[in-house]
């Protein structure tokens, strides 16, 4: 009996050995590669070296300062599976109570998890008081953090980084990619605690790819003085809204673009709407009303079908497509024949519907030549309708078909002094620029270009940046892509000589009475165009004339030169009636304002 039963245990043992040696043989040969595999995930750190993100500068007269810069913040890491959850929860809300970034619960949750980021941003200060603790499975991350140190200035230009490094928004978000860099990695043996070890043949690091600094165009303390300037002028007026825009005509380059109220891109989410990011300058499209009357003469001057001195018999209102259009200045003494220059000095609508008669070759109505002219001046020339190609992000906006709809007639009268179409800002102020600058439609730009180390400004490449957004207004992780091109600078000739020297010529005699009021100065060749538009409600416009939008378009330069500067105004309010004098009033102030502070000599008289 004894026998058998150590030979019962023998075999037993035998059986044993015979298991394990082919669990062995197993997990050795055949089952090796996948065993080592885990192994190395386990003592294996995978870790993306962060690229410094690109820092922005405007100009200090002739000098790059910069505006948006980084400083090293730092992220708490976990490993759950060997930190304790009740001392890493008690120390964040000790310690880093605002910076927490993850649910504690929810992170002990997730079956296997070995790595997780759950507080982000923390200063110096902080992430010293996390380190001190000495928690198992704990560790710091350095990383840069997004500082705005001019506050709110040039917000809606600017943009914002979010919570995950991703631009959004103006600036910030357009040019994502050249600000970004490109990440880098490094892959090492770690500790218990995923300490990163010297050792091991396979160790991996691709350094990063540094962002690169971006110089634009505007200059900082122009644009601090037209923001003081706008908020004084929402201050005492009904308007809530206002946006500024300065170009130089003569080059495209943009000196101050501002769009208020504005926020803080440091503490970005503390905004009652996301409306407030947005750029109004580029991104929005709106009808500028009068303003555009400077489009309708100019095309018509320059197909030689008029001149300042032409004239037509003014009833204060035209009928068209059984639609009365009226003047919204009725004065006995322009009842009857009066010049285009008369017309135009009192923005009447009966002015600007006749340049569209005169393009058409008949002075008495509107026909298919006049609107397929005016069309051709409008999209084609003037380039209205579509994005100028500033680098930044920009809304497209709509020019009507002349021939394809009802009612093309009413519909093409109405463009002249500029409604039923939609315009940008930024295309607005382009294509004035080429009504004053000698007729020369010129590509906007707000970069100056990329500062390198030496100090050195070179100019944006013109290869294609692709941001993946699902927002126009600036990247984000949707997986949609969105492009910008930086296109090659476009100079044409769209108007003679002639044709932008009666132009700049009314648009002075425009403002004679602001010289003799003592508003503009002796000595400076000062012209503009206010606008008024009424605003759609429930799909019609509101002939209550309760909510309006005033526009202003001007341009300034010492006597008998060329324009130096283009200002466009636009002030508008939540259900109130804003108009032209206000954006006048605005644009006067930061007319003289600029003449000051560019030391701005006058010329002959």
């Amino acid at each position: 009996m004894l026998i058998s039963r150590i030979k019962i245990l023998k075999f037993l043992t035998l059986a044993a050995l015979g298991i394990i040696t082919v669990r062995l043989f197993a997990i050795q040969i055949i089952e090796h590669d996948g065993w080592v595999a885990k192994a190395n995930d386990q003592h294996t750190l995978l870790e993306t070296i962060t690229a410094k993100r690109g820092e922005i500068y405007m100009m200090n007269g002739d000098t790059p300062t910069v505006v948006v810069m980084n400083q090293t913040a730092y992220s708490v890491i976990i490993d759950p599976a060997v930190t304790d959850k009740e001392e890493i929860s008690k120390l964040l809300n000790e310690v880093a109570k605002d910076y927490i970034a993850a649910d504690i619960d929810e992170v002990y949750s997730i079956e296997g998890l070995r790595y997780y980021v759950v507080a982000k941003n923390l200063p110096y200060s902080v992430a010293t008081k996390v380190a001190e603790a000495g928690l198992q499975g704990v560790w710091l991350k350095s990383g840069n953090q997004r500082v705005y140190p001019e506050g709110e200035l040039g917000s809606t230009l600017l943009g914002f980084v979010n919570a995950d490094g991703v631009g959004q928004y103006g600036v910030e978000g357009s040019l994502n990619d050249i600000l970004s860099g490109k990440d880098g990695l490094l892959k090492t043996v770690s500790d218990i605690n995923n300490v990163a070890l010297s050792i091991g043949n396979d160790n991996v690091k691709i350094p990063a790819e540094d962002g690169k600094n971006i110089v634009l165009s505007v200059d900082r303390n122009l644009e601090r003085g037209i923001e003081e300037i706008t908020t004084e002028k929402l201050a005492n007026s009904n308007a809530t809204n206002a946006a500024v825009l300065v170009i130089n005509p003569n080059t495209g380059e943009v000196l101050a673009m501002t769009s208020l109220p504005g926020y803080d891109p440091a503490n970005y989410g503390n905004v009652t709407s996301a409306a407030i990011y947005i750029n109004q300058v580029t991104e929005v499209p709106y009808e500028p009303a009068s303003i555009c009357k400077n489009f309708a003469y100019s095309a018509a001057i320059n197909e030689g079908k008029m001149t300042a001195d032409s004239t037509y018999f003014n009833e204060h209102y035209v009928y068209v497509d059984g639609w009365k259009i009226e003047n919204a200045e009725i004065r006995d003494f322009l009842y009857g024949e009066i010049d285009m220059k008369t017309a135009l000095y009192w923005s009447l609508n009966s002015g600007s519907i006749q340049a569209l008669k005169f393009l058409g070759d008949d002075p008495n109505n509107i026909n298919q030549q006049g609107r397929e002219r005016l069309f051709d001046y409008y999209y084609n020339k003037f380039r209205l309708g579509h994005p100028t190609g500033i680098e930044i992000i920009e809304a497209e906006g709509y020019i009507e078909d002349p021939n394809v709809g009802w009612g093309r007639d009413s519909t093409y009268a109405n463009m002249t002094f500029g409604q039923n179409l939609g315009i940008t800002m930024i295309q607005t102020a382009t294509a004035f620029s080429a009504v004053v600058n000698g007729g020369y439609w010129r590509t906007p730009t707000i970069v100056k270009g990329i500062l390198e180390d030496d100090g050195e400004i070179i100019p944006l490449s013109t290869e294609r940046v692709t941001t993946a957004e699902g927002d126009p207004r600036g990247a984000c992780d949707t997986g949609e892509e969105s492009t910008w091109q930086d296109p090659l600078h476009i100079e044409d000739k769209i108007l003679s000589d002639d044709t932008s020297a009666t132009m700049r010529d009314m648009l002075i005699n425009n403002r004679d009475y602001k010289v003799r009021w003592g508003v503009d100065r002796e000595g400076y060749a000062i012209g503009g165009k206010s606008g008024t538009a009424q605003v759609i409600v429930n799909g019609a416009y509101d002939d209550t004339y309760g909510a309006l939008v005033g526009s202003y378009i001007g341009f300034f330069g010492p006597s008998g030169e060329m324009p130096a500067y283009v200002v466009m105004t636009r002030m508008w309010g939540e259900g109130e009636a804003v108009g032209s004098g206000d954006a006048m009033d605005l644009f006067d102030s930061i007319s003289n304002y600029m003449i000051d502070y560019l030391k701005m000599k006058p010329g002959v008289i």
